[in-house]
């Protein structure tokens, strides 16, 4: 399968503080990519480098088969929603459209004025008049509309209320099966990520710790519960991610490919959000005992 964005190794600093460090990843074309993780973990800054607002310090990252923003044909294979879903309030939404169709060579007008009378947003309304919800789906549709090869969303829902996001989705995951258009999504709400999504990067401390296809990562991580037992008792093909001890039981999250087969265990799956939150929470340690690294 092909990839729509390639790292190797990339880092971004700035002055003495790193905010991404030896990111080396790829994300598989025509998904929708969830990324996930902590406030100031790096996820803009990883986002910032893929649109080509920002040069790495370190590494090489190809977007759509070039480097980020090396040309107005690059440029044109990516769209962009930053965190405040920009618009601009003194103008309407026709002016939008109209400075959409003026900017992007590959723009579909009748898409844009299509999804734009879906919505019911008035064409003579400014866009300072709109509601949080409407801003979010006017950017939306000018990020659509450009027709990128690789569409990029910094947590656009986060400032809207639940039936605002639900909505924004709605009209996201409709245009990926109308166009086909590869996402990349950040969010913090892992909720919505199970929503959209079936691939996942979790970035946390500005180093990606695990990226996949969502259901391999769920089929390979596994919820154990029993007697108190020290991490370095579990068999070698089990990777401790997370783990929780009192004085009688232990409680792990473990990575494996293989079946679990020791009859002292109590086995659960978990869910997205269970294991998203287990490579942010604590770091797996010995019954007593601190500070072992997150396995990766």
């Amino acid at each position: 399968m092909s990839s729509v964005v390639q790292a190797e190794g990339v880092g971004k600093q700035y002055r003495r503080h790193w905010a991404l460090r030896d990111c080396t990843l790829e994300i598989p074309e025509g998904r929708v990519s969830g990324l996930v993780g902590p406030n100031g973990a790096g996820k803009s800054t990883l986002l910032g480098l893929a649109v080509g607002l920002l040069a790495p310090t370190t590494g090489t990252i190809e977007v759509c088969g070039g480097r980020p923003a090396a040309s107005s044909h690059q440029l044109a294979k990516v769209g962009f929603v930053a965190q405040d879903t920009p618009t601009y309030a003194g103008l309407t939404v026709a002016d939008h459209v109209r400075m959409g169709a003026h900017l992007n060579p590959r723009w579909d007008d009748p898409a844009a004025r299509r999804r734009l009378e879906l919505l019911g947003l008035d064409p003579g309304r400014k866009a300072g008049q709109l509601s949080g919800g409407q801003r979010a789906q006017l950017a939306l549709t000018l990020g659509l509309a450009k027709r990128p090869e690789l569409l990029v969303l910094d947590e656009p829902v986060a400032s809207l209320d639940p039936l605002a996001r639900r909505e924004f989705l709605q009209v996201l995951m409709e245009a990926v099966a109308e166009d086909g258009v590869s996402v990349l999504l950040s969010s913090h709400v892992v909720s919505d990520l199970e929503r959209v999504c079936d691939h996942v990067i979790v970035l946390v401390d500005s180093q990606v710790q695990i990226a996949g296809d969502v259901d391999h990562l769920l089929q390979t991580h596994h919820r154990l519960t029993g007697a108190l037992r020290d991490p370095g008792r579990l068999p070698a093909d089990q990777h401790a991610v997370w783990s929780s001890h009192t004085d009688r039981q232990s409680t792990y999250v473990v990575r494996t490919e293989s079946p679990i087969l020791d009859p002292a265990w109590s086995v659960a799956p978990l869910g997205l959000e269970d294991l998203v939150l287990a490579y942010m929470q604590a770091r797996p340690s010995a019954p007593g005992a601190r500070g072992l690294e997150v396995l990766r």
